[in-house]
């Protein structure tokens, strides 16, 4: 006799329960499994989007899609979720659209009256006002946010002084467009440290510590980097970054790194480095280095 085959549709897989076991999210284990994969395809508006034209006036934004996919796998919805880097808001935008409650710490003035714009004109009137702007140097600030108090750390630091490299091809056509290339001019901004390893020391001791402090047991933080050159220097700035924080001791408890997810660029330009003399390499992809408090 021939068993009759039982196949379920994908609606009933998809309304499968949350396992009463997960505390750390509202996926079930279809929508759980694809969100381990070690690499992921960079999601984004395009640049001619309505709700693009705020965001890209930042020269270093990060697309708020690619970071709604993080919450929504690290977080459980009312979770508080931290961004020290706020800059425009992308990622207040995705806890704001996710039922999440968004902290940005953001230390230019203009940027952050540009992230409240930016809320209340993609999410909704009002909706600045559930969530909490602080514009202030991220490293007093960080001391004000209570112990233990936050679900999730999601963050692209600056990447050193990189977007002070007046040569670079992308700073020439932001000046062409009349955007701004760089943060600020302000001192206190870790992008114009001059020296490699005293920004290093500064983001990790300052910046990433003082985010393990307030960050609850168990919880996550993830940072989203890439590497970068530095004249004809090659700088791995995720791996020194990894050494860095991996085992950094926070009181009694350490941050442990758990994965390291390529975030691929496959739509960018191929520009000709290099050619035809040497390798230059076309950096299309950056890291989300995934670290626990543990």
């Amino acid at each position: 006799m021939v068993k009759k085959e039982n196949k379920k549709t994908n609606e009933e897989v998809e309304e499968k329960p949350v396992d009463p076991r997960n505390k750390l999210n509202e996926l079930n284990g279809k929508a759980w499994m694809p969100e381990t994969k070690s690499f992921v395809y960079q999601k984004g508006l395009g640049s001619k989007h309505p709700h693009a034209q705020i965001e890209k006036q930042h020269p270093a934004p990060f697309s708020y899609q690619d970071i709604e996919k993080l919450i929504n796998f690290f977080t459980k919805s009312n979770d508080i979720v931290l961004d020290p880097f706020s800059g425009v808001g992308s990622t207040i935008k995705a806890a704001a659209l996710n039922n999440r409650k968004g902290v940005g710490i953001e230390l230019s003035e203009h940027w952050n009256n540009l992230a409240k714009e930016r809320i209340e004109f993609e999410v909704g009137e009002g909706e600045s006002k559930n969530h909490t702007f602080i514009n202030n140097d991220c490293r007093k600030a960080l001391d004000e946010i209570k112990k233990e108090s936050i679900d999730f750390v999601v963050t692209s630091p600056p990447y050193w002084s990189i977007l002070n490299k007046k040569a670079d091809h992308k700073v020439k056509t932001r000046v062409e467009n009349d955007l701004k290339t760089n943060y600020s001019d302000d001192d206190d901004d870790l992008g114009n440290i001059e020296e490699y390893n005293k920004f290093l020391d500064i983001l990790v001791k300052d910046v990433i510590l003082k985010c393990g402090r307030a960050l609850k047991e168990k919880k996550y933080l993830c940072l989203v980097v890439s590497d970068f050159r530095n004249k004809s220097e090659y700088i791995s700035f995720h791996s020194d970054l990894i050494q860095r924080v991996n085992n950094l001791k926070i009181g009694k408890y350490k941050f442990s790194l758990q994965g390291v997810k390529a975030l691929l660029q496959n739509h960018k330009s191929l520009m000709p480095y290099g050619y035809p003399y040497a390798y230059v390499e076309n950096i299309h992809h950056q890291y989300i280095l995934i670290f626990r408090k543990v």
